[in-house]
């Protein structure tokens, strides 16, 4: 299937990644949405199914915002038109939805964020605005017409009276219609705005950026967890200072020094980021096994040819450290070693795990042990 449009995925990254839109006729041929709007609906009236509704015009007041989980009733009430249901992480719910990821693994696991379906009357919109990550908008079911151009920031005006980020005065500069099976991309900050030509729905995939404080806040913290982090500073050589109010230009350097020796230690750095990239985005759907397997029932199940998956809602990745390979699952850190490593690469080239490559490192009984906590704690299971 030729998802870029005749591009490679080299192709694809060095022209188009972070730097500008590109429309994709028919990314993919004949494409039928695994999931119908009255399902989406059901969808968000379940409790653990983060949902909304926006509304362009609720009485009079612009772009309003409704929380779910909703109830029937609530969408009995709603209008005929120009109103939007969005259903988060629909992947983590869908395993047909979650399969559509597989076409995008040129892309590192860790950037992923999830698939956000948008279902739509004639009319429906979330109005016009912007994102802060890269998005892969997937027509599904229907039309809708897509107008996008122009980089937008903090600084764009933006529409009062609405808890939406809502761009004012914002034209565009293309505008194209997207049928089933086409697929628009959109780098970070380019205005857009969808409008559904007849009942519709579109599948965001969505990928993800740690912001600079998202690193200082996190990797610092998890260096203060770290058993050294209490030692107090220490100043032996203390000389007599003129004024007792003054902070010696060598009170900084030490400063310094303490500080460049904990950030540049890029060990903690690559183990800290590959829990923090991992960590599950809902911690309702990565969730214990009911019945607990012992290490034996999963070897006969790998001998029987049964095939292990991610579970839909976990994150895998790993890292390379010299000596040991790093393996992270759902915010939890695996070092191996030896013939241990290469189960590492196996488990996170896919979502579904190559059984006959997996195979044969199960007769290592750390590694059957390793796979099956990663089935006990749900980051995996048989289909």
């Amino acid at each position: 299937m030729d998802m870029l449009g005749g591009l490679t995925p080299s192709e694809f990254l060095r022209d188009y990644w972070q730097k500008k839109p590109l429309v994709i006729r028919q990314a993919f041929p004949g494409f039928k949405c695994p999931v119908s709007a009255d399902e989406l609906a059901g969808l968000a009236c379940e409790e653990g199914v983060e949902s909304r509704i926006v509304i362009e015009n609720d009485n009079g007041k612009p772009w309003q915002l409704h929380n779910g989980p909703f109830t029937a009733d609530r969408f009995e009430a709603l209008p005929e038109q120009d109103w939007t249901l969005l259903i988060q992480g629909l992947d983590h719910w869908v395993p047909e939805i979650a399969d559509l990821l597989e076409h995008f693994r040129f892309i590192p696991n860790w950037r992923l964020d999830d698939i956000m379906a948008s279902y739509a009357p004639r009319g429906g919109s979330v109005g016009p605005h912007y994102d802060q990550y890269d998005v892969f908008l997937l027509q599904a079911e229907g039309h809708r017409e897509w107008t996008f151009g122009g980089h937008c920031d903090h600084t764009s005006a933006r529409i009062e009276g609405t808890p939406l980020r809502i761009l004012s005065g914002w034209d565009g500069e293309e505008t194209v219609t997207l049928a089933p099976g086409d697929m628009l991309y959109l780098p970070p900050g380019i205005g857009h705005h969808g409008i559904a030509q007849d009942d519709c729905i579109t599948l965001s995939v969505g990928f993800r950026a740690p912001t600079v404080d998202d690193l200082l806040t996190g990797f610092t913290d998890f260096l203060c967890s770290k058993s050294d982090a209490d030692d107090h500073l220490n100043d032996p050589d203390l000389q007599v200072q003129a004024n007792p109010g003054t902070i010696a230009p060598d009170v900084i350097d030490r400063l310094d020094r303490v500080l460049r020796a904990k950030l540049e230690d890029r060990r903690q750095l690559a183990l800290w980021f590959g829990q923090y990239a991992t960590a599950p985005k809902s911690l309702d759907i990565v969730v214990s096994a009911e019945e607990p397997a012992a290490e034996e029932d999963l070897a006969e199940a790998i001998r029987a040819g049964e095939s292990l998956r991610w579970n839909e809602g976990s994150r895998f990745a790993y890292h390379e450290l010299g000596e040991e390979t790093a393996l992270f699952v759902d915010g939890e850190q695996y070092l191996l070693r030896g013939d241990a490593r290469p189960i590492a690469p196996l488990l996170c080239a896919g979502a579904r795990i190559d059984m006959g490559a997996l195979r044969p490192l199960t007769e290592d009984p750390a590694l059957l042990g390793l796979l099956t906590r990663l089935y006990n704690q749900g980051s995996v299971y048989f289909e």
